[in-house]
């Protein structure tokens, strides 16, 4: 694991342990005792004292990359050239440019690269999606409050921004549903150069459309409504049910792991990284054009 994230402490490192083939090995962090406080409660992963030490560690099959999004492009096409295969947390990068670099050296390293879309993994998502008959309008909200000034994602050199963060999934699920977007429209809120709000619609074949809202100054806000041929379908936090008893970490880290030690494809391949991010840069051209 590149970096003590708060994303591993909530539920990530607990999902490497719990899975039925994986091990948690190590983690590098620029701040030794955060890392080794959040390895306390597992005592065979140790603290290396650098990411290169990390990367060069025989033992070291798979790294997981939670850094900023900032460092997604470097730190993946490091990992995947030290012969490491890579989990890296969404958004895949800070574009559709860099998405494309880390899939291309994924493909020269011969080595495994998937985006972190934990939400992909759970079973009741995944029915909910299957049953959807002649869909015909997507509706995708995700926001909170990020209170806290020092929080990179309210730090545009970081990546930082609503769209990125928690619109990545509004476009993930609303691509998972209804394919490619033509046309798109989008409006945004900016402070200090980062979207603190976008809303965005988007118009697919057919006439069928989404919308996309995604903010980090609301109150918490997390639903996905389809209106369909055959009815309205409705769910409730449709992006973080790691809670739920299904596992839904656990299942992306087991998913991968059968990938990398089968020499299976990925259940999230690049090139759907890619598309999404795609998306993402269309948005926001649009909200600030």
């Amino acid at each position: 694991m590149l970096g003590a994230a708060d994303i591993a402490r909530r539920a990530v490192l607990a999902a490497i342990a719990a899975s039925a083939n994986g091990r948690l090995v190590a983690m590098a962090s620029r701040s030794p005792e955060r890392a080794g406080a959040m390895l306390a409660p597992y005592p065979d992963a140790r603290v290396t004292e650098s990411y290169e030490a990390l990367l060069a560690d025989p033992e070291v099959d798979v790294i997981y990359n939670p850094l900023p999004n900032h460092l997604h492009k470097e730190w993946t096409i490091r990992a995947l050239e030290a012969g490491k295969h890579v989990l890296c947390e969404k958004p895949f990068a800070m574009n559709a440019i860099e998405a494309e670099e880390m899939a291309s050296a994924a493909k020269a390293s011969g080595k495994h690269v998937m985006e972190a879309f934990m939400y992909r993994f759970h079973p009741a998502m995944r029915a909910f999606v299957e049953q959807l008959r002649d869909p015909i309008h997507v509706e995708a909200t995700f926001g909170f409050t990020a209170k806290d000034p020092s929080d990179i994602r309210l730090q545009a050199p970081f990546g930082g921004g609503a769209l990125l963060d928690v619109g990545s999934y509004a476009v993930s699920v609303s691509r998972w549903i209804l394919g490619e977007p033509g046309e798109i429209f989008a409006r945004a809120r900016i402070e200090r150069d980062i979207d603190m709000t976008t809303s965005g619609l988007l118009m697919f074949d057919g006439d069928r459309t989404a919308s996309v809202w995604a903010s980090l100054e609301s109150p918490g806000a997390e639903n996905l409504t389809v209106v369909a041929a055959g009815g309205v379908h409705r769910r409730e936090r449709p992006f973080t049910a790691h809670r739920d008893p299904q596992d839904p970490y656990q299942l992306m880290v087991e998913s991968f792991g059968d990938s990398v030690l089968n020499d299976r494809p990925v259940a999230i391949p690049p090139a759907e990284s890619i598309a999404n991010m795609r998306t993402l840069d269309r948005i926001r051209e649009a909200s600030r054009s």
